[in-house]
Order: C-alpha cells, then structure tokens, then sequence
C-alpha cells in the first residue's frame, strides 16, 4: 500500500494555517484564530476519541463512506490505535496516513487527529520491544537507563504516527495486595517522582515536536491515598504528579475512576481546579480514563455528567465521546456555559500545535520501512532486566558452581507470560480481546529459553513443567461501577493454556536426578492485573505444595517469583536455598535470570515495596515507622548481591542556612567481595526536632553505583534544604531545626549517620523548587 506523501500532507496542512494568519503569530494567538472558524460540531469533536481500526476493511483500505458519515467534523483524538488491531508498525502506519490525508483533505478545517496509545512497558503494538513492568523497574534506582528506555519508546510511536501516550501510571501504592501494583513504581513518592519524571523527560524527548506528549495517571490517589490527610496527600501522593509537571513539562493528565472526598475525580473541581491547575500551574490537557464520565453518579442523567466533567476541569472524553456528545444540550439548558468548552477546546488545539501536528512542514509518521525492537532496544531490556531482579535470599547456592546438573521447572518455566505485565500488548490482547498474540512478534525469551542458551559448558539442563498455575478460576472481577462488567466476568472466567502438560511424577523424578532444581512459580496475565483481584497474596493455586514437594528431595531448590506484586511465601521460604523475585521482566527475562543465576551478572535490584511476611490488605509503607515492622519479611530498599559492600568515612557539614541552594553529602563505599558488582546507596532523612511535621524516615536521594571486585569509590549527593521541608497551609515550610542524614543499604540497613542543624529564619514558598538530590 502507498503512504501518502510527506509533501502532500504538509500541503493541507500548510493551506489550513495560512488560513488562519499572514503574520508569524504565537501558539495562543493560532489557536484563537483557528477557534474563532470551527463550527460547534466541529468544536465538540475535538473534545472526544473514536477507534481508528472500525473506519478500515479488511485489507487495511478506508472506508471513505463511513468516515463522511462519522468524521465530517473532525475528531480529537484515535484511541489505542495499535493495540486494536493485529498489525506490523509499517501496516500502522499505511493505516495513520490514509486516515490523516483524509481529515486534512476533507473536514472543514482539516485538523489532524492526535493519536494516543499506551506505553507503560513499551509502545503497545505488535513487534514492539517488551520492557520490564514498572514495578521491576523501579527495583533497578536507575532513572538513566529508565529515560533511555522511554527515549527509545518514544521514537518508535511516533514512527508509526502517535504523538501521545496514556502513560506513566505514578499512583503511590502501598496496599500489597492492589491489582494494579505492578503498574507502579511501589510504594515511595520520591522514588515514584524520580522515576516517573525520568520516564517522562524520556519519552518527550526535551521536545514535544520531537518526542511523544506523556500522560500522568491517576490523579490523585487512585492506586491509595486518595483518601490521606491533607499533608500526606500534598507531600507524597502528588509529588510524582508535581515533579513530572514542574520539571519536565507534561502536558496531559488523567484522573483516576475513584472518588475523593466523595466525588469522582472526573468531576472533581478541588482537584483538578484548586490543587490542579491553581497550585501546581498545570496548563495541558485533562484526559478522561476510559469511560469514567459514564461513571460519575448514577443519579445523574448522560447531559448532567456531561457537565458535571466539563465544568470540573476535564477537556476530553476517552475513549469514544459518549459523554460529551451531550454537551449543546447541556449548554442548552445551562448546565455549564460555552466559556467552558472554549476553554477546554482550545487546551486540545494547543497541545496538536505544541507536538507539531499543526505544523507547515509537519512530519505525521515515518516513511520507508520501521524497523522495531532493534538491537539497541533489546540491549536496553536486557540491561533493565538484570537490574531489576531481587535476589531475596540466598544461602550460597548462588550463582550455581558448574558443572552443575540442573532440574527447571514450574509454570512460569517454559512459556511467555511471566515475561508480559498488564498493559504489554500481548497481555492486552490476551485479557480483553481473548487472543493469544506469538511470542515472535517480538521474540520473547522464557527462562527455559534463557538457561539453554546460556547453559555453562560441562551442565545439563532437564525441564518438566510439574505444576500448572492453578487448577481453578482462582481471580474475581472488582465490582468498581465499570460499565465493563458484564462483559469482564464472561471473559475472566478462564485461565491460560500454556500449551503444555503438567507432569508432577515427572518433575519430582528430574528433580531427584540433578544437584539443584530451578522452581519458576508465581502469577501470569489472568491472575493480576487491572480488574484482577485475587483473594490472598500466597502463591496460586497449588504451587507453594509443589515447592514443598520439591524441597522434600533432599536438592536445595532455588525460587524464582514472578508476578506483579511480592506475594506471601512464609510458609516455605527456609525450604529454598534461594529465592529471587523476577516480577514481570519483559522480553529479555529468560536471558537476564539465566545470567544471574549462572554468575554472569550479579544482582543488583533493590525492593521497592515492603515484601509482606503475612496476608496484607491495607496500605503499609516503610517510612510509618523507623522500628521493623513485624509483618515485613524483606523492607524496602533490600536486595542481596554476590558480593559484599563497606561504607566509611561519611562527610556532611554540621550546619546548613534553611536558605542555601544544596548541602553535601559523602560516603566511600567498597567492593569487598571479589564479584564485580553495582550498589545502590540510599540517602534517608529522619527529623530530630519538628517531628510532628516529618515521616519518622524518608527517602530523599539514591544512587547505581558500579565497583570492580575490590574498588571504593566516593558517592556524593547536593542535598536541597527544599527537601528537608514540609506542607502546611497550601504553601512549602522549612524550618530550622536538627535532622539525621542516613546513608544505607535499605531502609532498616543503615550503614552511617550524621546529623544536621539547619539555621536561620522560616522560610515559606508556593511551591518547591528543587525535588531531588544532586
């Protein structure tokens, strides 16, 4: 199929701007006059999205009739484009360019449709690179290699045409048992803030006409929170949302289906008025989720929520406009005015200006062939991969001595799925659209896969399943007001076929016959995710007694965990030697656990939840408290290494003016081992004075710190007084008072401490100005 030609596109669009001006103009000013032309059908449809794929045959050619009958107006946006539909990225693309020559070419004011998909572990789209879910990645402490992987995600949507992404999800979660943890980067704001702004800055590419405009989610609280004290929600819960907004320029935000202070965020003014866009100064776009308009109040009529969402703040109806096409009514009987649909229609305008759509010589899509999931990609999964494990235990066993005769089993052994978290695309497809995607497209590699490729010279590696995921429908559909819900129980009343037998005589036999046995367990695409509820957080089905069966033949069994959230192994934890928590760690996971567990790499993640010892069901968080927490098996920070790791002569001034620009910290830290490895030093604040208005500890630097068998080197952090403050009566607070600066290897594992008095007179701000440490 022919594209259509990068000349004329810009023809078309060049013809719609000379319309509107003969003289340079500002954004704004383009957007008044572009406004100022547009019918009020033509208005209201940019407010809302359609799906693209139901405008195209099944040959991939548009349907010129329907689009008359639907798009004679225009549209806003097309939802999940690339997840819909079962296309390579140069099909995607053929696909964008049809549609878009066609709004230029005949809608009144030829307005190019903005084009969004998710991009939470990689563009969600057949053939693109599958990176760790975030929950691992967060694991890693490592915000350079998570802006390079957004980088990457960020060039190959917009390859095919996506100029937005419905990501990062920043929610703060400290519930372990929250079906959408995984989507998280656990349970600390500032780690949360760090790796959410990373992830943001690398996906717009420090320029919107360059990269993919992000999107934060889920204002505010929905992921816990959302229903904290004042302070608590000011200080933790939004920080991502402040960090990414003030120090990387996201323009687009979406709120959570949840309520706060007994309304939908949808409709919720305090947040997205007063906390929103008159504290934080946020001047995009508010996106709905999808949907979440139908669900603002079930006493209201489609025309009040309609209204009750414009007139909160919200400027767009994901993901087909359902709600908002009753907006003239809702003029119409003055439910809200037409100020705030201008409002909100111009936002939209803006932003397709801001990420070059609107632009003379703008550059819709990439001509020739797209290459995606190259080689450097891949490179980049691989590397977050092995940073992202935890090696939670290990009594020696690790890495395995060679020759080793080694029996690999579980259901997490030898197929995809504990590779994809939700919101991959073939996660995606999987859950709402009952399709098994290939683990070709792209190649995912399995531990099996990874173990055989890299098998040691002299080993032997026997596999047996042994042991299915569970024996029963083991998930339940929360009942949140979705509309989707009829149509989620019928499709999460099943479980996944891996295509293999379960052979539990078989795998105990293996297992007799080696020197150490590799137990793959834990969750799949069914059993967590979003609207995935399970009732307990122990292993599925009957894997914990296949461990003990295991265990029971006298060879030291090594588990490795995989799945969205930590889950409860109490019950046989002193039966392993060893166990690793994997989560979901994308397409390279089978190569990056194999290299870990045969000594190639050594492990480096760090936890970024509190691992439960027991059955949690509320919101748990390591800064509660200085004093371990009795129902935490493993804190936060912690992480084992094949080596070990001294920390000395911490410097830090006495002092510091509650004014002064940044304060050093310094620590040696040494390799004492004799395995290369990588260290990440915590930086944690605890008050000495003022304690009523600080966390008893609290995050406040880190950093990936890489030492040969033997090397020290010398970490320095700039510490921000800004950091050392508080939230009280809507403005920022640093007081003089005494701090302890800690430097640790996880949250209870502090190596050194120095305290700190900071001096002079209270100092008040609107809002911080510096977040994070240097």
């Amino acid at each position: 199929m022919n594209i259509i030609s990068k000349s004329t596109m810009a023809m078309g669009i060049a013809a719609v701007m000379a319309s509107c001006t003969n003289t340079p103009q500002t954004i704004d000013q383009q957007v008044d006059a572009l406004y100022a032309k547009m019918s009020q059908e033509e208005r209201i449809a940019q407010l809302h999205g359609l799906y693209m794929t139901q405008f195209f045959d099944e040959n991939d050619k548009l349907n010129e009739d329907l689009c008359k009958e639907k798009l004679s107006n225009g549209v806003g946006h097309f939802s999940q484009f690339a997840l819909n539909v079962q296309r390579n990225p140069d099909q995607l693309r053929d696909m964008v360019a049809q549609m878009q020559a066609w709004l230029i070419k005949n809608t009144p004011n030829g307005i190019p449709a903005l084009l969004h998909e998710e991009v939470l572990s990689g563009v969600n789209g057949m053939d693109a690179t599958v990176y760790p879910q975030q929950i691992g990645l967060a694991c890693s402490f490592n915000t350079e290699l998570a802006e390079q992987k957004t980088y990457q995600t960020g060039a190959a949507l917009r390859q095919i045409g996506g100029f937005m992404a419905l990501s990062p999800m920043v929610d703060v979660v400290r519930n372990p048992s929250f079906n959408r943890l995984e989507e998280s980067y656990g349970e600390d704001g500032y780690l949360s803030a760090a790796l959410g702004t990373a992830f943001v800055k690398g996906l717009q590419h420090g320029d919107l006409k360059e990269g993919v405009a992000a999107c934060t989610k889920h204002f505010l609280g929905y992921g816990g929170g959302g229903d904290a004290d004042k302070k608590e929600l000011m200080e933790e819960i939004l920080l991502p949302h402040e960090t990414i907004i003030r120090t990387a320029d996201s323009r687009v935000l979406m709120p959570g289906y949840h309520a706060v202070d007994g309304t939908k965020c949808v409709a919720n003014k305090n947040l997205l008025q007063e906390i929103l866009r008159d504290y934080l100064k946020f001047d995009g776009i508010v996106v709905s989720d999808y949907g979440a308009i139908e669900q603002i109040d079930d006493n209201m009529n489609d025309v009040q929520r309609a209204a009750a969402a414009l007139n909160a703040g919200n400027d767009v109806d994901f993901p087909e406009g359902n709600s908002y096409r009753h907006l003239p009514e809702a003029i119409k009987q003055g439910l809200t005015t037409q100020e705030n649909l201008e409002t909100a229609v111009k936002r939209v305008l803006k932003i397709k200006f801001l990420v070059g759509l609107m632009d003379k010589d703008a550059k819709l899509y990439d001509e020739g062939h797209i290459e995606w999931d190259t080689p450097a990609e891949r490179e980049t999964a691989y590397k977050l991969a092995t940073q992202s494990v935890v090696l939670l235990k290990n009594n020696g066993i690790l890495p395995l001595k060679q020759p080793s005769k080694i029996a690999l089993t579980g259901p997490n052994a030898g197929n995809m799925w504990p590779m994809l978290g939700d919101y991959t695309y073939q996660a995606m497809r999987f859950f709402w659209k009952t399709s098994i995607e290939s683990d070709m497209h792209p190649r995912i590699v399995n531990l099996r896969d990874g173990m055989t490729n890299k098998l040691p010279e002299g080993s032997t590696l026997m596999y047996s399943r042994g042991c299915d995921w569970t024996e029963e429908v083991e998930t339940v559909v929360e009942s949140s007001g979705d509309p989707r819900v009829a149509y989620l129980v019928n499709i999460q009343n099943r479980m996944i076929d891996s295509g293999e037998e379960a052979n539990l005589n078989e795998a105990l036999e293996i297992a007799k016959k080696s020197d150490v046995i590799i137990a793959a367990v834990g969750e799949n695409a069914i059993l967590c995710g979003e609207n995935r509820d399970r009732k307990h957080l122990r292993l599925p089905g009957k894997q914990e007694e296949f461990v003990e069966k295991l265990a029971a033949t006298g060879k030291p069994v090594v588990l490795v965990i995989f799945g969205g959230r930590a889950q409860v192994i109490s019950n046989i934890v002193d039966k392993c030697a060893a166990v690793i928590q994997a989560w979901y760690p994308g397409e390279e996971g089978g190569n990056a656990l194999a290299d870990i567990i045969y000594g190639n790499v050594a492990p480096s993640g760090k936890l970024s939840v509190s691992y439960p010892a027991e059955e949690i069901h509320e919101d748990i968080c390591y800064n509660y408290s200085v004093d371990k927490d009795p129902r935490v098996a493993y804190p936060f920070g912690y992480g084992l290494s094949y080596t070990t790791f001294d920390y000395s002569n911490m410097q830090m001034e006495a002092t510091s003016d509650v004014k002064a620009e940044r304060f050093a910290v310094s620590v040696d830290v040494k390799n004492t081992g004799n395995v290369d490895a990588e260290e990440i030093v915590q930086l944690y604040v605890s008050p000495v004075d003022n304690v009523a208005n600080h966390k008893p500890i609290q995050l406040q630097g880190f950093k990936r710190v890489a030492l040969k068998a033997g090397e020290a080197k010398t970490v320095t952090f700039q510490v921000s007084p800004q950091q050392l403050g508080y939230y009280k009566n809507n403005e920022w607070n640093i007081t003089p008072g005494k701090f302890m600066i800690k430097i640790g290897a996880s949250s209870v594992d502090i190596r050194a401490e120095k305290e700190i008095n900071l001096t002079g007179e209270e100092t008040t701000m609107p809002l911080r100005t510096a977040y994070f440490a240097e």
